[in-house]
């Protein structure tokens, strides 16, 4: 599923090309993937002009003007879902659902193997309606995303395991099992800890770790393992640089130990032993108390 790092390039991919561009009309090929009672609202967009693409979380939210009026479509790209923009119009693809034909006859398609992935059309004022939208936390790189912030979102989650608590979208925006496993990582804290035992330290590293490792994976433009490219069809590098995630069986790069996995909230999680002991960090707060 594309993550914070993935969504956010895919934003900043398309924010160039699409900006100003006037769709000319709209094509449903499968309405499954439109989440809304009136999916006519998106073929009557022809003549709307795209003014701005933002991102909240794993959402994309698409700035439209038609008829005087306002429009937000929001997009959600869940496991297999892609928004793939050509400078002329193509072929159908397999696996397209919606496709969005410009005045320049360019194309913007969503494409989605599994169906899972999602769109809304909705007035600027209504993003409320947007179902998992309006519940979002803040997001790691936000400016009031401090050691306090989450330090004071943990305590809805005390008996929660860390793991399934940063991958929480009410606790943490924008997180997915990628970049939770190697923030876990970088901050030396086991996946099936649970938050009440977390130390003020291990917090602050793990805010610390979270604004980075993002940071990082943006530079690096996302994780490409199999179905994720960004709006022109391009691979991230994000994968070359990950510390911990997919390595089970090999040396973990601080210690030498074995990485291993285990099943977190029904997520593979991978972690080293060593510098994740969960034995020995529960040790560690027990003397810190």
């Amino acid at each position: 599923m594309p993550e914070l790092p993935e969504v956010e390039t895919i934003r900043r991919s398309l924010l160039p090309i699409l900006t100003g561009k006037r769709i000319k009309n709209v094509e449903i090929l499968n309405p499954v993937v439109i989440e809304s009672q009136n999916p006519q609202a998106f073929i009557e967009l022809a003549g709307a002009e795209i003014t701005d693409i933002n991102r909240r979380g794993k959402y994309l939210l698409f700035a439209i003007e038609h008829q005087q009026q306002s429009l937000i479509m929001v997009a959600h790209m869940r496991m297999t879902g892609k928004l793939l923009y050509d400078s002329k119009i193509r072929d159908l693809a397999k696996h397209e659902h919606v496709r969005f034909i410009f005045d320049d006859d360019s194309q913007l398609a969503f494409e989605d193997v599994r169906r899972f992935g999602r769109l809304w059309l909705v007035d600027k004022d209504a993003l409320g309606d947007v179902g998992g939208l309006n519940t979002l936390a803040l997001e790691p790189l936000d400016d009031d995303f401090t050691v306090e912030y989450l330090s004071e979102n943990l305590k809805h989650k005390k008996k929660s395991t860390v793991k399934g608590t940063l991958l929480d979208q009410h606790i943490v925006a924008g997180l997915g099992n990628i970049y939770v496993d190697e923030v876990l990582y970088a901050a030396g804290v086991h996946p099936e800890r649970k938050t009440a035992t977390l130390t003020a330290k291990e917090i602050a590293d793990l805010v610390a770790a979270m604004k980075r490792i993002l940071n990082t994976a943006i530079e690096n433009r996302g994780t490409t393992f199999r179905d994720y490219v960004d709006g022109n069809n391009e691979k991230g590098d994000m994968q070359n640089f990950l510390q911990i995630f997919l390595k089970e069986g090999e040396p973990c790069p601080k210690c030498g130990a074995v990485i291993e996995r285990i099943k977190v909230v029904g997520r593979s999680s991978y972690f080293c032993p060593s510098c994740q002991c969960l034995e020995q960090n529960t040790q560690e707060m027990d003397n810190h108390q």
